[in-house]
């Protein structure tokens, strides 16, 4: 009898796995306070706790070099990752690459790459310390890998939430799934004519939100000088309802978002009616957009009101799993879980 061979997406997809591989691992180590589950591993050092994360951006999975310039391939490789860092409050300090190269890469193409590397380094204020690179027989891959740290009062987990604290969200939402229905479309535009050109005029800005995306360091700096630390924090990835659903079954809480709070940027809502998209559905299953949700306590509302880089969208409930989306009529529907599954069918 042969064995039983199990499908990735009878587990759950990429998430299925991540929690099937989890409960095999426990921590052994004293200094090892946080392993997977969250958005960074977490160290203790002594006086700060270190944070490192790791990511994989795949040729024809993550990215496509039809329309993805390679000096703006670098720098999102780079920001995908210290988007990781701000999501745990943290600061980035160290970098570490790995390259999958096919011959179809020259010198010069590599060197465009870091290009881009560079210019997110310097952005972010982190150094390139090593790396690795080898052979590929399936296109260009990227490992990159971040470590930072956090004060031990500062950290942000996405387990610490409570019922009654604020939902919040940064800059606005959906742009980035908008931009690559864009540049999906144009690229079939152009395979069927390949004299056509690729309209992007007034879509400058969903591009960008796609191609080169940008980690809120920026909002990390400001919470700060605010005094709040976020009673849980998580980066928007996977979509807003998949991300909310990782803090409210890690916090074991519920949550209500409220539709017409939610930020959609002008452009974004436009071109998804171009497209017959609801912009409310770019914006709560488009992935991505690598914005901070998290969650303050009541009494620190004052401090973040005036900020116009955070938007208040909702609040947690005592609700364990109810996640709902109260409409502009006042209807109440819940929120399903749908943003990318990377793995799935």
């Amino acid at each position: 009898m042969a064995d039983k061979r199990t499908e990735i997406v009878e587990i759950g997809g990429e998430f299925g796995l991540i929690d099937r591989i989890a409960s095999q691992f426990h921590p052994q180590i004293q200094s090892t306070i946080k392993g997977i589950g969250d958005d960074t591993a977490v160290m203790d050092l002594g006086s700060d706790y270190g944070l490192l994360t790791t990511d994989l951006l795949v040729e024809g999975i993550h990215f496509d070099l039809t329309f993805h310039p390679l000096p703006h391939l670098g720098y999102k490789a780079i920001a995908v990752n210290i988007s990781d860092i701000a999501a745990m409050n943290g600061i980035p300090q160290q970098v570490v690459i790995s390259l999958g190269l096919s011959n179809r890469f020259s010198v010069e193409a590599v060197d465009e790459l870091y290009k881009g590397i560079r210019a997110a380094c310097d952005d972010y204020r982190v150094d390139l310390v090593g790396g690795d690179t080898t052979a590929s027989r399936s296109g260009l891959i990227i490992s990159v890998s971040v470590f930072g740290k956090v004060a031990k009062d500062k950290i942000a987990y996405r387990n610490t939430g409570k019922p009654n604290d604020i939902l919040c969200v940064t800059g606005d939402l959906g742009g980035a799934y908008m931009g690559m229905q864009i540049l999906a479309r144009e690229k079939q535009v152009y395979l069927a004519d390949p004299n056509m050109q690729p309209d992007f005029n007034g879509k400058e800005y969903i591009l960008q939100r796609q191609l080169k995306p940008l980690a809120r360091m920026d909002v990390v700096y400001e919470l700060e000088e605010a005094g709040v630390v976020p009673t849980s924090m998580i980066d928007v990835s996977d979509g807003l309802s998949s991300e909310l659903h990782h803090i409210c079954r890690q916090s074991k809480t519920g949550a209500v978002v409220f539709e017409d709070t939610l930020p959609i940027d002008e452009q974004t809502a436009l071109v998804a009616t171009e497209l017959n998209i609801g912009p409310i559905t770019a914006a709560v299953n488009g992935g991505e957009d690598y914005e901070l949700l998290f969650t303050i306590k009541q009494e620190d509302h004052a401090k973040l009101k005036n900020n116009p880089n955070i938007t208040f969208i909702g609040y947690l409930t005592g609700d364990s799993g109810e996640i709902l989306l109260r409409t502009k009529s006042g209807n109440v529907v819940p929120m399903k879980a749908q943003g990318w599954q990377h793995l799935s069918s």
